[in-house]
């Protein structure tokens, strides 16, 4: 059963399906949630603290699925690339974890700024780590080569800077019906799942660079 902060911070997100983030209201998430707006508050101490929370789970999120693909029984070399594959298959999904990969925010987005200096310190423990901010994307590239090991680091962060190459690639726009005045352009290219054909070329890639014998990225 999910505590009342995990409801909160999932009624919060499940907002943002269809309402900007500034038109995302306190008192909403806690009815939504069955929640006081007393317990609401004392979790997240306000609506920019629900945010750094919101961003920090993404990321938190992220990494334990980037943990789970590396420790399934396979060559490390599929295992790296079954991480990019990840990459992008989550980018696609969740804006927030794509924005802060990519530091491409938007203004519907929960974008958090640090907690201010001098501000009180948040009582749960795991506001006070969402309140340190949010990664940078180099930061969390990083955080993610070190899942793999001091052995795998390298390869595992190529395996990210391929990934992210996949989903920042300019989209290609294409009309979902060319007879339809007010066409809209389809899903870009760059959001979808890796293709075959580029999991093809990661793994031809890792497989020269995790046997080679130079061990860093130019």
């Amino acid at each position: 059963m999910p505590t009342a902060r995990e409801s909160l911070l999932d009624t919060a997100l499940a907002a943002l399906a269809t309402l900007p983030w500034s038109a995302v209201r306190m008192v909403d998430v806690a009815a939504r949630a069955r929640v006081s707006r007393q317990t609401l508050y004392n979790e997240f101490g306000s609506k920019e603290g629900l945010a750094r929370a919101l961003v920090r789970r993404e990321a938190d999120t992220y990494l334990q699925g980037v943990r789970r693909v590396l420790a399934a029984p396979a060559p490390p070399e599929r295992n790296l690339v079954a991480v990019a594959e990840w990459t992008v298959a989550r980018a696609a999904e969740r804006p927030i974890l794509r924005a802060l990969l990519t530091d491409a925010w938007t203004e519907g987005l929960p974008r958090p700024r640090p907690a201010r200096t001098g501000a009180r310190t948040a009582p749960v423990p795991a506001q006070r780590r969402a309140d340190a901010g949010p990664p940078a994307p180099g930061e969390l590239v990083a955080e993610t080569a070190a899942c793999a090991g001091e052995r795998w680091a390298v390869g595992c962060e190529l395996a990210v800077r391929l990934a992210l190459s996949h989903v920042v690639a300019p989209p290609i726009a294409v009309p979902r019906a060319p007879d339809t005045p007010d066409a809209q352009c389809a899903e870009p290219e760059s959001w979808r799942p890796i293709t075959p054909t580029i999991t093809s070329v990661i793994e031809t890639i890792l497989s020269v660079e995790t046997t080679s014998p130079r061990k860093t990225i130019p």
